[in-house]
């Protein structure tokens, strides 16, 4: 049962002041959107995700994986692309960051801002920005 931990371990050892302080475990909407096959990895339950669906083809990848679903599926995640990972608040976001993390994802991230970040990526002028640096 001991060793059963030790991946968990290792990922909260590596969280101290520095890591957390300078937010080393999140990633910005802006940063993730412009991230070449990025993923948006949407944890929220499929309730709230059937009210308001996550859906932005032309700057992100997405994926619904409500967060009580991650321990069977979470080889689902591609696990060379950059993951930005959402919920309203951050608090089951972060929990699957570390479940991830413990699993071996290393290119997983908290999407920082919540609903505020994204609905920003939302408006017109930067979707249309967005579409016209893409080309």
């Amino acid at each position: 049962m001991e060793q059963d931990f030790d991946a968990l371990d290792q990922v909260l050892e590596q969280m101290d002041l520095e890591f957390v302080g300078h937010g080393k475990h999140k990633i910005g909407v802006e940063q993730l959107f412009s991230t070449p096959g990025a993923l948006l990895l949407d944890v929220r339950t499929s309730a709230e995700h059937e009210s308001l669906a996550l859906c932005f083809p032309q700057q992100v990848r997405t994926m619904h994986l409500p967060l009580n679903e991650l321990p069977e599926r979470w080889r689902e995640i591609e696990a060379s692309a950059v993951v930005g990972i959402f919920c309203p608040h951050g608090v089951r976001a972060s929990i699957a960051y570390i479940y991830l993390r413990a699993r071996g994802s290393t290119n997983v991230r908290v999407l920082d801002g919540g609903y505020t970040g994204i609905a920003e990526m939302a408006r017109p002028g930067v979707v249309l920005q967005s579409r016209q640096q893409a080309g």
